[in-house]
């Protein structure tokens, strides 16, 4: 997101209409999470099974969208809204893919540590994916970057001369740097849906071939909406993730200016990641090991210490290389473990609503939903906040303000919104007792369905010999 508006900013789109992209971009993508959701959840089984169909078709058209994102068309007047019509368009294919993506997760096995163990792959390639296009993205376009204007509030002729210096040949190379670094991340994406399409398949259960009541769209929400453990599970994860994405959103800013390592923020976020992609598994080990209730406390609440010492402590480049590398490991707690407990939950909707069936996608659209909501809310806050203090666009030093702002937006804050998360943690009903007690009552309910299925099939064959 931050690159496309670097990308609208460095081209012809001005610093306002870029805003206006992103922000009308983010609400419509907010709009069709849950209508996604449901219009999966309408889908009907195919010999492909129910979500494969919506990945397998949506991967071409996001390609070709995500594509023209990047390429500059020749007229300029409406080069705003092409941007604008081809961003939304991207994050709404991205959405059809994305949601059936995660709720694979409930279709792949009936068994909960099999569920868990997808989660924390899925997780794993995830953040290394991150890693991967980052680097792609930040190698190939890194090499046309924009240098920082060293007199920001100069006279206008000096800010003239300045923009000048970017010349058309520049401005092409930087052009064709972000459509070969979009073209190769394409090529990824592509590899990557072939391999889910052939390496997948969907388990429909046993019970779900019993008649089912239809469901509006509206009955849908609320009974998703009204289920207590996923409205508790919401709450908790709203905050602990709007905590991480104010470090992830504005540490480069942070590391540039408060910290003054402006040639090493790249490193430090190679570093954050990569830790998070290392101690996902470990994570599901201790998931496994000790429970998920103890999981999020010690995982998440890790991070406070070392936020703590980032606060109070100056600069010093070895000491910020190891709170990276922590912050990475509570991270990764941060994004899988709630992500774990989305299937105990439908779980137990399922058997408090068992006459819903085909709700899985809702449950992960709308944890989808609030994943960018908290991505949204950071990025206002971030901008509200560093505007205020006076922040100063490709400026190559800011006011104390602004440092002090950025200070408090990468560990104060986060450490507030981690403190809440874990207090509405708290209150989340299902524990390791219970998740059991569910495994129980479902396996149940599968073998009936099965011996049901089974005396229908004989009944009929017996009819058709008589």
């Amino acid at each position: 997101m931050r690159t496309l508006q670097s990308e609208c900013e460095t081209f012809v789109v001005d610093p306002f209409s870029a805003s206006i992209i992103l922000f009308v971009g983010r609400a419509w993508d907010a709009f069709t999470d849950p209508l996604v959701g449901f219009c999966i959840s309408k889908s009907s089984w195919t010999r492909l099974g129910r979500l494969m169909p919506w990945i397998i078709f949506s991967t071409p058209l996001a390609i070709i969208a995500y594509f023209l994102i990047w390429f500059v068309p020749d007229f300029p007047q409406g080069q705003a809204l092409w941007y604008l019509l081809f961003y939304c368009l991207f994050e709404t294919l991205v959405t059809c893919f994305h949601v059936p993506y995660s709720a694979l997760t409930m279709f792949i096995s009936t068994e909960q540590s099999e569920r868990d163990s997808a989660t924390a792959y899925r997780m794993t390639v995830e953040v290394l994916g991150t890693v991967v296009g980052t680097a792609i993205q930040g190698q190939i376009v890194g090499q046309a970057d924009t240098p920082c204007l060293q007199d920001p509030n100069g006279s206008e002729a000096a800010m003239e001369g300045a923009n000048h210096t970017h010349s058309i040949a520049s401005l092409k190379d930087t052009q064709n740097a972000y459509l070969l670094a979009a073209g190769v991340i394409a090529s990824i994406y592509v590899i990557c849906a072939v391999i889910l399409t052939l390496g997948v398949r969907e388990q429909r259960e046993p019970y779900e071939t019993q008649q089912a009541e239809p469901m509006s769209f509206f009955r849908g929400l609320r009974q998703v909406m009204s289920h207590g453990p996923y409205v508790k599970l919401i709450a908790g994860f709203l905050f602990t993730s709007l905590a991480f994405m104010l470090v992830e959103g504005n540490f480069a800013l942070f590391c540039t200016y408060t910290l003054g390592f402006r040639n090493e923020f790249q490193n430090l976020l190679l570093a954050i990641m990569l830790s998070a992609t290392f101690t996902i598994p470990i994570w599901q080990w201790f998931l496994t090991r000790f429970g998920k209730k103890t999981a999020v406390y010690v995982g998440i609440s890790s991070a406070v210490p070392f936020l703590i010492l980032v606060a109070l402590m100056e600069s010093n480049l070895i000491v910020t290389y190891v709170v990276a590398v922590a912050a990475g490991i509570s991270v990764a707690a941060a994004f899988l473990l709630p992500w774990s407990r989305l299937p105990d939950v439908i779980d137990d909707f399922h058997l408090k609503q068992p006459h819903s069936r085909g709700t899985e996608p809702i449950f992960f659209s709308f944890y989808v939903f609030f994943t960018k909501f908290a991505s949204g809310v950071s990025l206002g806050i971030s901008t509200l906040s560093l505007d205020f203090a006076g922040y100063q666009t490709r400026g190559c030093s800011q006011p104390a303000r602004v440092k002090f702002t950025l200070k408090m937006l990468v560990t104060m804050a986060p450490i507030a919104l981690i403190l809440v998360g874990l207090l509405l943690f708290k209150l989340y009903p299902i524990d390791e007792e219970k998740r059991r007690q569910n495994k129980k009552a479902l396996q149940a309910l599968r073998d009936e369905a099965s011996s049901s299925g089974c005396s229908d099939t004989d009944s009929t064959e017996l009819a058709s010999i008589l």
